[in-house]
């Protein structure tokens, strides 16, 4: 029997030097379901009997879609949902027919989570020239429930970088005796209370912590305690005093609560300096452009307005990215990416290039998003279309309206490469397979109104072959060094007759043209008009908006 750290041998238990504790803020960003089987009134208790029967029903600890769906009473296509989801947020890369029982185990103890509150905008004005005041949907607020009308209302902004990294740690502080105590196990010959945490156990809380002071996953996490640093990889570890394990992770998370608390302070009592690692969520305004990237790796694009915009993978620090409050603006993003994030925007075009793990879409308007992607999930938007590529059912929850999805409709140089890269495949699209789950999101910290909270999300309607055209990525972007030449996913029959429609009558267009008995100048003429009732029929039609004509 191996057995336990003693105290004659116990580690220093204070916070780790020269390294930080960060919670994986991936989870909590990507991996929350509204779905209300998943969050318990005594998470702990009942995840100890799941965990038990989970491993009963486990090969090597690990449970398929089968299981997960025996075992919490819920629908196999929400138990794929689960398991997809899980998979899309572990640290590392992940069989996606089985999860770990420990891994789901702690994905469903954070459904309990609650998120921060979007703040309230500094500057009403400044939001007045970017924010539309006035949409051709305010006509029907008068039709929308007491949710849809408060949310309408509502100018949503992201808190910072910092602001959500305490939040996220705090709740981690508050439930760590639960959390630590799902992972550990009884010492044979010993009283219960006698419970330790093996190094594979231990690993487990990767899942909800990192360290480093550039928050880099991909360390393992039992290095950089004082529990494995120093064990042999050929003897097995001795476990650790799971009271231990706790008291150390609450030293070092008091420790980073203090670190971001000093930080805050003195922002709010000096300039902020550029080299902060974790800069200020900048307010969005037409003269105020953020894009940095935080300490945590995401590179954060903000508050472009009437603009277009462009990023390539050499310009990306990191594998995720944020698209936070852009207005009437074209932004392309044509990199690889792990996660991305798209918040808070109105009236803009937004192409994201390869998103290997999870993208999100958040109350937005009239926003045409257009990625490759392995998953996306659009949370309270209106009139927003979704041009995808994606390998798992879209996933749509909270108060929507009018929400459109179409096929892939564009391409670049190194789409393919970007998307090889990242693992999407371009065999399987399943963007016309939307998931509609619950209206209220349990996760957020909003009161709602008596009688939504069991109404099914509104899903989303396919936009009419007729009316779809292919998205053409400028030539000023450069980086023509790929192979891509045409769009990686091939079209449903009904889009590329309707493409081959559009495409003949273009052809025939301008042998009209060539043929008409006119002199040039007047053929010029002709062509101008015809381009500009072109761009009016764009934008009536199919709401192709004017900045992409810059």
């Amino acid at each position: 029997m191996t057995e336990p750290t003693t105290d004659s041998c116990t580690p220093s238990l204070g916070p780790t030097p020269a390294t930080v504790i960060h919670p994986r803020r991936v989870p909590f960003e990507h991996g929350l379901l509204p779905i209300p089987r998943l969050i318990f009134s005594d998470p702990t208790q009942t995840l100890t009997s799941l965990k038990n029967k989970l491993l009963e029903l486990s090969s090597n600890n690990r449970v398929d879609s089968a299981a997960i769906s025996e075992s919490l009473q819920i629908s196999v296509e929400q138990a794929r949902l689960v398991l997809e989801t899980l998979v899309s947020v572990l640290p590392s890369e992940s069989e996606s027919d089985s999860v770990d029982v420990h891994d789901l185990v702690l994905f469903l103890y954070i459904q309990s989570y609650k998120r921060l509150l979007p703040r309230t905008h500094k500057d009403s004005a400044a939001v007045a020239d970017v924010w539309p005041s006035t949409s051709a949907f305010d006509g029907y607020l008068s039709a929308l429930t007491p949710l849809q009308l408060v949310r309408s209302n509502s100018k949503r902004f992201t808190p910072s970088q910092g602001d959500e990294e305490a939040h996220q740690l705090s709740y981690l502080q508050k439930h760590l005796a639960n959390i630590v105590s799902l992972l550990a196990e009884p010492v044979e010959g010993e009283s219960e209370e006698s419970l330790v945490l093996t190094m594979d156990r231990f690993e487990h809380l990767g899942f909800l912590f990192h360290y480093g002071d550039k928050g880099l996953e991909g360390n393992s996490l039992s290095q950089s305690s004082p529990f494995f640093a120093n064990s042999d990889p050929n003897m097995p570890a001795v476990p650790a005093p799971a009271s231990q394990v706790h008291d150390w992770l609450l030293q070092n998370i008091a420790s980073a609560l203090g670190r971001i608390a000093e930080r805050t302070s003195s922002k709010e009592n000096g300039p902020v300096s550029a080299s902060d690692q974790d800069v200020a969520m900048t307010d969005a305004s037409t003269t105020s452009v953020k894009v940095s990237t935080s300490a945590r790796g995401a590179s954060i694009i903000e508050g472009i307005s009437k603009s277009s915009y462009a990023k390539h993978a050499s310009d990306i620090k990191g594998s995720s990215v944020k698209v936070l409050n852009c207005h009437e603006s074209a932004i392309y993003i044509l990199a690889p990416l792990r996660y991305a994030t798209i918040y808070g925007c109105s009236d803009a075009t937004i192409v994201i290039g390869a998103v290997g793990k999870a993208v999100r879409v958040e109350h937005c308007e009239r926003v045409h998003v257009i990625v490759t992607a392995k998953r996306i999930c659009i949370a309270n938007c209106r009139e927003c279309v979704f041009f995808l590529g994606v390998n798992q059912q879209p996933l749509i929850v909270g108060d929507n309206h009018k929400l459109q999805v179409a096929p892939y409709n564009t391409f670049y140089s190194q789409l393919e490469e970007h998307m090889n890269e990242v693992g999407v495949l371009p065999t399987v699209n399943r963007w016309d397979e939307p998931i509609a789950l619950g209206m209220v999101d349990p996760h957020d910290s909003l009161s709602h109104p008596a009688g939504v909270s069991d109404a099914q999300a509104e899903s989303a309607s396919r936009v009419d072959p007729d009316q779809f055209t292919n998205f053409v990525i400028p030539n000023w972007l450069g980086e023509s060094t790929g192979s891509t030449e045409d769009n990686p996913f091939t079209l449903p029959e009904s889009y590329m007759a309707s493409q081959q429609r559009n495409e003949n009558n273009l052809v025939e267009i301008r042998q009209l043209l060539r043929e008409a008995p006119l002199e040039e100048s007047r053929k010029r003429e002709l062509s101008s008009a015809l381009h500009v009732y072109f761009k009016d029929w764009l934008y009536v039609s199919y709401n192709i908006p004017w900045y992409l004509f810059l």
